[in-house]
Parts: structure tokens; C-alpha cells; sequence
């Protein structure tokens, strides 16, 4: 039995969510075995930098931080369910990735 395999990837967690809202709704409505979404761990990339830019002064640091969220969720394979999820509007900085597994 083959799957379907999504992963959704951002900075934004509210992007992941709503197209994840968005493949659940397209599932309830064709009937298809789904699990997920799974949280996967979230990556932290962090960077301090120091304030001043010539080196005199005080000690003092800027401290930045992104994360990055990510998500996977399982179908069962099914063309017409398949069709409408490639269809899902996509935000602007969410990489999403469809991977046909063998179950």
C-alpha cells in the first residue's frame, strides 16, 4: 500500500498551521486515512553579535534567534485527494514537500 508523505517547513508557525488546516479539511472531505500533523523537532538558529561596532565601550550583545517549524503529515494515496492537496494555496516562505512512500 503506497502513502503520500507531506512535509511543511517555515519560520512561521502560522503559515504551517493553516496549511495544515487546509489538507485536513480536503481529507475530512474525501475520506481518506490521514495521520499528522506530526510535530517534528524544531531547529533554533542562534547568533549574538556584539552592539558596538569598533570594539570600544561596554561588553554589551545583541542576541538573534530563528526557528524553524516543521511538520509531516501521512495520507493514504488517493488520486482525487492528491489532486485538491496540490491545489492547497502555499504562503510565501513555507516549503512544502510530497514524497510517495511504500507502506
Amino acid at each position: 500500500m503506497q502513502r503520500a508523505r507531506i512535509k511543511l517547513v517555515s519560520t512561521e508557525i502560522d503559515k504551517i498551521n493553516q496549511t495544515c488546516d487546509y489538507i485536513r479539511d480536503i481529507v475530512q472531505k474525501t475520506g481518506v486515512d490521514m495521520s499528522g500533523p506530526i510535530p517534528l523537532p524544531t531547529k533554533k538558529l542562534k547568533v549574538t553579535t556584539r552592539k558596538s561596532p569598533s570594539g570600544d565601550g561596554t561588553a554589551t550583545w545583541d542576541r538573534f534567534e530563528m526557528r524553524v517549524h516543521k511538520r509531516l503529515i501521512d495520507l493514504a494515496v488517493d488520486e482525487r485527494a492528491l489532486r485538491l492537496i496540490m491545489r492547497v494555496p502555499i504562503p510565501e516562505g513555507l516549503h512544502i514537500e510530497i514524497e510517495m512512500v511504500e507502506r
